[in-house]
């Protein structure tokens, strides 16, 4: 086994160069994201319908008055917001990062390839037929959904002979994800839900809160941090499964303990603002080009720069069209669509 993993490495020496990581680059990203991050919080909690100073943020945090209500917004409405924007930002970004690693796909995002739209089912069902469930069962349900729609996604990009390709993971993504979305409107349309279903489809972070957060966290939490644990094993996944496994990698171990944490980032972000596409495609590959290639560092910086492009962002959709919301969903996709076609044109002979 040595001698064929030498002999492998000799074959392909550009293998070695692909491990090369920037550890310097990914330590300033980390320290400079986490600035920015911060900077972001104090600016979502700060601008609004009704803009407040930071100073008085300062005071609602360290100080707080529940006699006054600018207090109450600040505590209540717009720390969680602010909050549940970095969460979800991480969530989303981190699962773009272990599926374009576990299926060498640069397409692979967890809105691309059915998660969300199984997720939507989800949520749909918990609305039409347990309308009173707490937040803890919607995000169950969320979970299930999403599971679901991977396993449909895997499976059926799975049934040619030749086994699963890109091309046939991308399709088979598309394919699973119009047709859950056909079916969370239908329940939508049956059980009069259209108003809600529409409002959460949108995507947007408004309304969370700190039970919400509470609910998510633990999930969110040991989700990340086991993403951190197989970060080495993606890595040698994302050079091939044949070079994985010949370095002692057990693959099929690691690809289910991907999608399962894959399952769970996305199935928390979605329950709690909506099925926002893209952030899982563009995040991991700004990363890759900054750092290079080894999971170890593209996890955690993905999940920084993730939250920053959420955080900014939500600040964004207040601002434009003010004081009216534009919702966060379609300001991501006006960024992600493009990035989405130069990725698709940029790789020679297509998908495969």
């Amino acid at each position: 086994m040595v001698t064929s993993t030498h002999a492998n490495s000799r074959a392909h020496p550009e293998r070695e160069k692909q491990l090369k990581s920037r550890p310097v680059a990914a330590a300033v990203i980390l320290v400079a994201g986490l600035g920015a991050i911060l900077m972001g919080l104090a600016l979502s909690v700060s601008v609004g319908a009704a803009d407040i100073k930071l100073a008085s943020v300062w005071e609602a945090v360290f100080r707080f008055n529940p006699k006054l209500p600018q207090h109450q917004v600040i505590r209540e409405l717009r720390i969680p917001r602010a909050l549940a924007g970095a969460v979800v930002g991480a969530c989303f970004a981190v699962a773009g990062a272990i599926m374009q690693g576990m299926t060498r796909n640069p397409l692979a995002d967890s809105g691309l390839l059915g998660l969300n739209a199984g997720a939507s089912v989800g949520l749909a069902l918990a609305f039409a037929f347990a309308p009173s469930l707490s937040f803890m069962y919607i995000m169950l349900y969320c979970f299930l959904g999403a599971a679901a729609a991977s396993i449909l996604v895997f499976g059926i990009g799975s049934l040619s002979h030749s086994g699963l390709t890109p091309l046939r993971l991308t399709l088979a993504g598309a394919a699973v994800s119009a047709l859950l979305l056909a079916i969370s409107q239908g329940i939508a349309i049956l059980f009069h839900l259209s108003q809600d279903i529409a409002f959460w489809m949108a995507g947007g972070i408004g309304g969370t809160s700190w039970t919400q957060l509470g609910i998510m966290f633990p999930w969110v939490a040991g989700a990340l941090v086991g993403s951190m644990i197989i970060s080495r094993s993606i890595t040698l996944l994302s050079l091939g499964k044949d070079v994985a496994a010949g370095l002692g990698q057990r693959t099929r171990l690691v690809q289910t303990t991907g999608i399962l944490i894959v399952v769970v980032l996305a199935g928390a972000a979605v329950s709690a603002v909506g099925p926002i596409a893209f952030v899982g495609l563009i995040i991991p590959h700004i990363t890759r080009f900054l750092v290079g290639v080894d999971y170890r560092w593209i996890i955690p910086c993905s999940a920084v720069l993730g939250s920053v492009l959420i955080v900014f962002a939500d600040i964004a959709a207040r601002l434009i069209n003010a004081p009216y919301e534009t919702p966060l969903g379609a300001l991501i996709a006006v960024i992600g669509v493009p990035f989405f076609i130069y990725l698709a044109s940029k790789r020679k002979g297509g998908l495969i």
